[in-house]
């Protein structure tokens, strides 16, 4: 693991859901880039051999941690369950389905060092990073909806669903998490954004997968965000939805 002078370090979420052929590709890619004091998998009560893969890393790695949940609760609810027990500086999310790439991450935690406070937000819309985005519905969907996101919250951000997003730990344990579902990205940004902290973006690569390949994110899943970039809004702060 990569050790800086500044006594920081850093912690990856990967929830997952049924990932047993991306799963393990996903973790040693992390592990490559050397820089991870805890590597925490959280297995949201898969039905295939996604548990026993991930049993399997832990064992052969002591930095790697697994939680089981008993039943299906979404991706939020298994990154709230990784919080309660992390223990370095900063955390970033990471999901097992081999979209994301790592070795973008560095820079990102770099950035997270250098501007104490700022949540470092990784975006598939700016720089010229390799992206392959396979659905235009996705594509455009995000695009609206960040549009509507920045206007309701008073800050331009380009990629509200990046879902990769690194700040510090005590910072997003205090934002009192409720969602449990992907609306968790929309929550953690717009109430990251109450406290008047800083969002610093980053480009990333994305390679997209198909709905055939385990793509989970659904058209339902958009209009649920939808809603609660409403609710959670400066402008709008509704707590009935």
């Amino acid at each position: 693991m990569v050790k800086n002078n500044l006594n920081k370090s850093i912690t990856a979420i990967v929830p997952f859901l049924n990932e047993e052929k991306f799963l393990e590709e996903s973790v040693n890619r992390l592990l490559e880039i050397d820089l991870f004091e805890e590597v925490i998998l959280v297995d949201d009560a898969s039905t295939d051999e996604s548990f026993q893969i991930a049993s399997q890393l832990s064992d052969k790695n002591t930095n790697i941690n697994l939680i089981k949940l008993n039943k299906q609760s979404g991706k939020g609810f298994a990154v709230r369950a990784a919080l309660d027990v992390i223990k370095t500086t900063h955390v970033i999310v990471h999901d097992a389905d081999l979209e994301y790439f790592p070795k973008d991450i560095p820079e990102m935690f770099n950035l997270a060092i250098q501007n104490p406070g700022s949540l470092i937000l990784g975006s598939r819309t700016i720089g010229d990073k390799k992206r392959n985005n396979k659905y235009f519905w996705t594509f455009y969907g995000n695009k609206y909806l960040t549009i509507l996101f920045s206007l309701v919250n008073f800050y331009k951000v380009s990629d509200i669903a990046s879902c990769y997003w690194l700040l510090e730990t005590d910072i997003l344990q205090s934002l009192d998490l409720k969602e449990k579902g992907f609306a968790i990205e929309v929550e953690v940004l717009s109430k990251y954004l109450k406290k008047n902290k800083k969002i610093i973006e980053v480009p990333i690569s994305y390679d997209g997968r198909l709905f055939s390949e385990g793509k989970k994110i659904n058209l339902r899943d958009g209009l649920l965000i939808l809603l609660k970039i409403i609710k959670y809004s400066k402008l709008f702060s509704i707590n009935k939805i």
